[in-house]
């Protein structure tokens, strides 16, 4: 069941002669030498739709190694009256393509939207207290008492409105780096400035 994506060499057309129909019957009965022969012939189709839709090469070759398994399982479901074995396994990778797309941006906007969480989470805690209750000053004397790398997270994120990630690309830092110099700026700028939680 391992067969690895023949992507350079194999084209879709090289089993156009064999019927895919009938090979499919004897991969539904678990005949793994059909399943080979079946694997020849639509893998490079299925990569190629893959491709297309998720557009990142090592993405592709994920998913059409999926889709494949997905034919392996789900032989037995095929109706050739529906339509072609080769359009059969092109409607699974076109599915499986675009849930993958999908399944991506939905971890980007999660994690877009923990960003954003983690951001205000920390300014309600103690800079929304210093913009209200504490003069510019104090604010200007208890920056500098920050390290260098601290005042810059802070200011950018504070005065700019950056988000961490934004902060991370601006300062070229990892995102790791860029929250701990913001909690632990801002745990100095708090204890500086007497402000209690």
């Amino acid at each position: 069941m391992n067969h690895p994506i023949p992507f350079a060499a194999g084209r879709p057309g090289d089993h156009v002669g064999s019927d895919l129909g009938e090979v499919m019957q004897k991969v539904s009965r678990g005949d793994k030498q059909a399943f080979s022969v079946l694997y020849d012939a639509l893998a490079p189709l299925v990569f190629g739709i893959v491709l297309k839709v998720v557009r990142d090469r090592a993405q592709s070759e994920e998913v059409a190694q999926e889709v494949m398994i997905d034919v392996w399982r789900q032989a037995a479901r095929f109706r050739p009256e529906a339509g072609s074995v080769r359009t059969w396994a092109a409607t699974i990778a076109h599915r499986r393509a675009v849930d993958r797309v999908r399944s991506a941006q939905a971890a980007a906007d999660r994690e877009q939207a923990q960003a954003a969480r983690e951001y205000a989470t920390a300014f309600d805690e103690v800079a929304e207290q210093v913009e209200t209750r504490l003069e510019s000053e104090q604010v200007r004397r208890c920056l500098r008492g920050l390290t260098g790398l601290q005042r810059q997270a802070v200011t950018l994120a504070y005065y700019q409105g950056l988000t961490y990630r934004e902060v991370a690309e601006a300062l070229s830092a990892p995102l790791p780096t860029i929250k701990t110099r913001m909690r632990d700026g801002l745990i100095r700028l708090r204890d500086c400035m007497g402000v209690t939680t």
